[in-house]
């Protein structure tokens, strides 16, 4: 097994301040933010089923009615050792097989109320906290659970958060053992959807343990608005500084802005400032930055806000907080304006799933699917239909992506209100997000006055926090009326729901963009429909008779200076919602790119478009054997002003290329070599050519990360692929291609976007639980004697050779015998039991015995819960190799690193092909 070099040096790190705490040195001042992801258990409960969800709220004092009476696996005793040991962030459900009695919108993923035995999760953490830690204040936060997360910290219920996409923090410092162990537990409850789409289920991403002094920068307490003047710009920064100490603070307060090379721009100080005992106070700093760089989606420059906090001359608290300058501003004639520059906006819907992992995206891969919307030309991005993971916003800052940071549900009692203030305060800070959106989609009340009163209430409250920003929805209930009326900005969800132009000219004063367009469906690689297959041409298609193409909806956009630009729906494919066909495909076809993020053709024809570069695309694929001499439809997407299109080097003419258009030919098919040759001026300045290729001979491997940091977080994406005897690559092969890996690095997620595929996703090992059948007890008082006879059942199916006897103790001292052979003798009391393998040849299929004998446990107390369970007997089935069909050519493996360092050897396998390894190293 290799060695997780980074749990090493946390272990080092708790063992390094606990020798610290012992000799009495001083606890570390200020702020820690500590990433809580590895070592968590995990097991499947029951939503209805108190035996199946670990006797949880059964005891005589539920866990409302008594603090710190959490049972079952809120019990900090809990025994969780036969339960799975995983890293977050983790997603249950993209583990699950699908099945047709699934869920439509959720991929028919194995989960919800068809499924109650795959949707309650159950996971706990045990944790230190060092006794120097006394004095400070604790927090966890949870950057999204879904859904219904009830947590405890050492058996205290500390809440119920119902939204799956929100951060949520507790303060934990009054539950906690100092310079002893802590136990975290979460029941996620996935059984009731929230939205129309694949969400997942469980703790999908990280969670944080926060501690900082008493006097501290409140969380989410500190905002960054910034103004631009003539020859400078004015940063102002509104904060809170909280004191939880139970008397008055004196504090100095120091702000100091940094340029991207790090070099100081600006300072201020306020010395000898006062705060109330268990009170706030709210400062103002401003800053001037003289001759400012500006934050614009082609340089997305960014400035570092450092915030400090100090009292008698020692440093509380400190907070680094990114800071791009710039302006929003939006025109009902013109359009968006960036820094007083017009923009238009070329935007992609997305959802956050993706391939292999669902919606447990690690960071690197976030950011690997930003990249590849940039590449496409992106320069925006809207939440599709949620609050974002907080690090897509912090890497959209970087690569300079424009957000719709979107709000789940529209509404104005206290939940939705809260959710919205929750997203507004988290999210404010980012100079990428440029408009907030409170809707999307929303039937029942877009056309009619309570809609439109909502919609009202809920963007005064959203600009009474934040004057910076637009507030938008997304409507495609008709532009006629109710919430259309109200926005401060129109967001239209696809053009033919209604006359944009006419309500344009009913509002002219209102300002607009497409929220949503497009919804065209395609099949990466694919270019004759099969109905039977689920397969879609990939040609650019009308949808539906009141939907447009892609190329029609960009131009409409493109032609319109009043309407700021648009989003395609969607980016990227997406688990469920399988439009227009149902079981047995589980993924959508909207996207511009595959659930793997493989690119579509729609994808040229955007970045022809979307990019100043040059580029030239052809489609289809020139693999059509059995249709030589059929009429074949050649398109070309290209922003060249001419191309060629050559047959085998023949001529088969040259045509000019219209603004925002495609070209095309029909020509007979030929097998051999098709090329397109893209002018500009009348010079050569693109070409691409594809072949007829032969049949698979090799497999091929690319990642796009060859080095990763030995952090065990850090992802490559492989794409393997099949080529014939020439090098070329086989467009349609379908081979089912094993992958086995060694060194410092693991497997998370194989895909290859098929939108009909059922294959697995993640092959993980399998653990079964047999509980042990007690047949008697018999006690003697008099010498405390005691003896338990009981039997498990191994099923005759059973072929692995991992079986171990996970122990309680039931005794003082105990003996164990299994099918009359000693297991364990004389075995004193532990308070966390043992653990045995058994040997294969001790067990025979179908009934085993198992004898316990020893002395008794004796109760001290009459009110004392002896131990009478003397455990479990569990069953390894080890995982299967993953695997995975080649689709159109291609699939994917996503690789982790463990945090070793050393060089990770991935090999892809199939049977009549060249294998093939490839090297990754980890540092």
């Amino acid at each position: 097994m290799p060695v997780n070099m980074n749990r090493l040096a946390n272990v080092a790190l708790l063992c390094i301040c606990l020798i610290s705490c012992a000799f009495g040195q001083e606890k570390p001042a200020g702020r820690e933010k500590l990433l809580l992801d590895d070592d968590w258990k995990f097991a499947f409960g029951h939503p209805s089923d108190p035996v199946k969800d670990f006797g949880f709220a059964t005891s005589y004092f539920s866990y409302l009615a008594k603090a710190g009476y959490g049972d079952g696996p809120a019990d900090p005793a809990f025994d969780d050792r036969p339960w799975r040991q995983l890293q977050l962030p983790h997603d249950w459900a993209a583990e699950q097989d699908v099945d047709p009695a699934g869920s439509f919108s959720h991929g028919f993923k194995k989960i919800g109320r068809a499924f109650p035995e795959r949707s309650i999760g159950w996971y706990r953490k045990t944790f230190p906290i060092p006794a120097a830690d006394k004095g400070r204040r604790i927090a966890i936060l949870f950057d999204g659970v879904f859904r219904n997360a009830q947590v405890f910290i050492n058996g205290h219920y500390l809440g119920t958060e119902p939204s799956g996409y929100l951060s949520f923090e507790y303060d934990i410092t009054d539950y906690l053992e100092y310079g002893g162990e802590n136990v975290i537990t979460v029941r996620a409850d996935a059984t009731m959807e929230e939205g129309w789409f694949y969400e997942g289920a469980g703790i999908y991403r990280h969670v944080w343990l926060q501690k900082y002094a008493p006097l501290h920068l409140e969380q989410n307490g500190l905002v960054v608005t910034t103004a631009v003047q003539p020859r400078q710009a004015v940063v102002q920064v509104g904060l809170a500084i909280r004191n939880q100490h139970t008397i008055p603070q004196t504090y100095t307060l120091k702000t100091r802005l940094y340029n991207a090379a790090g070099a100081l721009v600006q300072q201020k100080k306020i010395a000898a400032a006062k705060v109330g005992a268990l009170a706030a106070a709210q400062q103002q700093v401003t800053l001037q930055v003289p001759q400012p760089r500006l934050w614009s989606p082609d340089a997305p420059y960014l400035y570092t806000l450092e915030t400090i906090v100090e009292t008698n001359g020692k440093e509380t608290d400190k907070l680094s907080t990114a800071v791009g300058i710039r302006t929003i501003r939006f025109d009902a004639r013109e359009g968006l304006f960036i820094n007083n520059k017009a923009v238009k906006l070329k935007g992609t819907n997305n959802h956050q799933d993706h391939a292999g992992v669902g919606v447990a995206v690690p960071d690197a891969l976030l950011e690997y699917r930003l990249k590849a919307l940039k590449q496409m030309g992106v320069n925006a991005y809207r939440c599709s239909h949620h609050p974002p993971a907080p690090e897509l916003l912090d890497l959209c800052d970087k690569l300079g992506i424009l957000v719709i940071d979107e709000n789940r549900l529209m509404g104005t009692t206290g939940q939705p209100m809260s959710e919205l203030k929750r997203m507004l305060i988290r999210d404010r800070n980012h100079p990428s997000v440029f408009c907030w959106s409170i809707g999307n989609e929303e039937w029942r009340i877009e056309n009619n006055q309570i809609g439109a009163t909502i919609a009202q209430t809920m963007q005064a409250y959203v600009k009474s926090m934040d004057s910076t920003r637009p507030v938008t929805a997304g409507i495609s209930g008709g532009f006629r009326s109710g919430i259309s009326n109200v926005l401060e900005v129109m967001g239209y969800n696809y053009m033919g729901n209604g006359d944009i132009e006419a309500h344009h000219r009913q509002f002219p004063q209102q300002p607009a963009m497409g929220t949503e367009e497009g919804s065209t469906f395609s099949t990466r690689g694919i270019y004759t429909t099969d109905t039977a297959q689920q397969h879609i041409a990939a040609y650019d298609k009308k949808p539906r008779p009141s939907f447009f193409s892609i190329e029609e909806g960009w131009n409409f956009y493109a032609d319109r200076p009043y309407l700021a630009g648009l989003f395609i729906w969607t980016g990227f494919d997406y688990r469920g919602e399988p439009t227009p066909y149902g079981w047995p495909s589980v993924n959508s076809y909207f996207g511009m790119m595959d659930i793997c993020g493989f690119p579509k053709d729609n994808y040229y024809y955007l970045k022809s478009w979307w990019r100043d570069t040059p580029v030239i695309h052809l489609l289809p694929h020139w693999n059509r054997q059995g249709q030589e001499g059929k009429p074949t439809d050649v398109w070309v997407y290209s922003n060249c002003e001419e191309v060629e299109l050559l047959l085998n080097g023949v001529s088969k003419g040259r045509k000019t290329m219209k603004r925002n258009g495609h070209l095309e030919w029909q020509l007979p098919y030929q097998p051999g070599m098709l090329q397109a040759v893209g002018y500009n001026k009348g010079q050569q300045t693109i070409t691409e050519t594809i072949h007829t290729s032969g049949q698979p001979a090799r497999l091929a491997l690319e990642a796009h990360n060859s080095q990763l940091k030995a952090d065990g977080r850090d992802i490559a994406v492989l794409t393997v692929s099949a080529t014939d005897n020439n090098g070329y690559p086989v467009p349609d092969a379908a081979n089912e291609v094993v992958f086995t890996i060694t060194g410092p690095g693991k497997i998370i997620g194989v895909g290859n976007g098929n939108p009909s595929s059922r294959e697995k996703e993640q092959f993980i090992e399998e653990q079964i639980n047999l509980p042990l059948k007690a047949e008697a007890r018999t006690e003697n008082k008099q010498d405390t004697s005691y003896r338990f006879q009981g039997s498990f059942d191994l099923p005759g199916s059973f072929t692995g050779d991992s079986v171990v006897f996970i122990y309680k103790s039931i005794g003082v001292t105990q003996t164990i015998r299994i099918n009359n052979q000693v297991v364990a003798t004389e075995l004193p009391q532990q308070l966390k039991g043992n653990r045995f393998s058994i040997q294969r040849q001790l067990l025979k299929p179908g009934s085993n015995t198992v004898v316990i004998t020893g002395r008794a446990i004796v109760k001290k107390h009459d009110w004392d819960v002896v131990n009478t369970d003397p455990g479990i007997i569990q069953l390894v089935i080890p995982a299967n190799p993953w695997q995975r069909k080649l689709f159109s050519g291609k699939a994917q493996v996503i690789v982790q690193s463990t945090g070793g360092t050393g060089s990770i050897q991935l090999q892809a396998a199939s049977p009549g092909l060249q294998n093939i390894t490839l090297h990754i190293s980890a540092r």
